[in-house]
Formats: structure tokens, C-alpha cells, sequence
């Protein structure tokens, strides 16, 4: 409903957001029947294309680009098998198709894949956990918001799972926001292994730093 506001009684120009990827599926539609341009810098879904519409503006890498340096790794360590866990949301599910398919190419397998609801207790998370330690397989990859990640590797650590013997890969959307959460939670999660996206430099890139500095600084001035 704000989005249709924005556009239809404020009349912007372009909108700049919303965070999640199930709120820009719905926003995008809106933007593309009006012309309005909808700019995401944290939709990651694989499923949302800019292809099926040309006013949405993706300024972040989606989830499935980082499928192929995951399955890299377990290639390199000659991992068999991998188990992903993830929530039940958009943002979880979308990946996992791109992931299983990375880790097949390297000749890997996928045993199971352990789904978390959205909002899950305490108790549910540490049900799943001791599901995953009576299993033989002992390689994971997280992929879930930070708010529920911070309260599975506290977890986690608790019922043991943090010690020699487990593997545990994130991904960039855990990553990225390490730095946000608690050095308690941090503490737990020693040992795990992070992946990040890298954007290698260029002159094209200093360029748009410079530009975007300079108009920063125009718009501080002007407010």
C-alpha cells in the first residue's frame, strides 16, 4: 500500500527499495504497469529477473551467483556429501535449486535438506539440530536471514555441533552482517567459513565512486 501511494498520490519518480525479495515481486508489478523504475539493493532472489520487466533495477548480485564458489570448496576438500539448511521463505527456498545443482556438478550429494520455518522456537531449531547429528553427514551450508542465524549458531554451539568434526558454510547474506551481531553470537561461530562477493577494480568503478561522492555531497548541501 505504500508502494501504490508513493506512486500514485506522491507521484515519484523512482522507488528506491523495499529489503525483502517477496515485497519487490509485488512492487516491481506496480512499478512496471506505471512506468516507474523500482531500484533493489537487497532483493537477492534468483526468481526476480530484471529480463521480465525493464523498470526494475537490481544493485546487488542474486543469490546464485555465489552457488559456484560454494560447490568449489567442497570440491576442493572432496566433501560427498552436503547438507543445506535454510527457512522456509522466499529468500531461503529460491537458492537451494541453483546450490543442489552446483554440488551435483562436482560430483557431490545432497542426503537432505533441512527446512526451517519462518518464525521457528528455540525448540524446533534444536529438534532439527539433533535430527542433522544422528545423520552420517557432517558438511552444511546456512542460508537464512541474520536474526534467525545468530539464534541457530547459539544453538548450534550449545548442543555441541560447533566442535571439530563439522563444517559449516555460510552465505554472503550471513556474511555480510556478521559485524552487526552480538560478539557472543560471533564467539559461537568460530570456525565457520563465509562466503562474500568481490568486486575486483577498475577505472569504470573509481569513476562511479567519484560521481557518486560528488553527488552525495551536493544533495548534504542541499539539505
Amino acid at each position: 500500500m505504500a508502494a501504490v501511494d508513493l506512486i500514485k498520490n506522491v507521484q515519484v519518480q523512482a522507488i528506491l527499495g523495499p529489503q525483502t525479495s517477496s515485497e519487490v515481486v509485488f512492487v516491481v508489478d506496480i512499478g512496471n504497469k506505471t512506468e516507474v523504475p523500482i531500484i533493489s539493493f537487497s532483493a537477492t532472489s534468483p526468481s526476480i529477473s530484471f529480463t521480465k520487466t525493464s523498470y526494475f533495477i537490481r544493485t546487488t548480485l542474486n543469490d546464485s551467483t555465489q552457488v559456484k564458489a560454494i560447490a568449489a570448496i567442497i570440491e576442493y576438500f572432496g566433501w560427498r556429501e552436503v547438507v543445506p539448511i535454510y527457512e522456509d521463505t522466499d529468500y531461503g527456498k529460491d537458492m537451494i535449486p541453483y546450490l543442489i545443482d552446483a554440488i551435483q556438478d562436482v560430483n557431490s550429494r545432497v542426503p537432505y535438506r533441512s527446512v526451517l520455518c519462518f518464525s521457528p522456537t528455540d525448540e524446533q531449531i534444536r529438534g532439527e539440530l539433533y535430527k542433522l547429528m544422528t545423520m552420517q553427514t557432517r558438511v552444511f551450508v546456512v542460508h537464512m536471514r541474520t536474526s534467525l542465524g545468530s539464534r541457530f549458531f547459539s544453538i548450534a554451539n550449545e548442543v555441541g555441533m560447533m566442535s571439530n568434526g563439522y563444517v559449516w558454510i555460510i552465505t554472503d547474506g550471513l556474511t555480510d552482517l556478521l559485524s552487526s551481531m552480538d560478539t557472543s553470537i560471533i564467539g559461537s561461530m568460530q570456525g565457520v567459513l563465509g562466503i562474500k562477493g568481490y568486486v575486483p577494480g577498475s577505472e569504470k568503478l573509481d569513476n562511479f565512486r567519484r560521481r557518486w561522492k560528488r553527488k552525495f555531497l551536493q544533495l548534504m548541501k542541499l539539505s
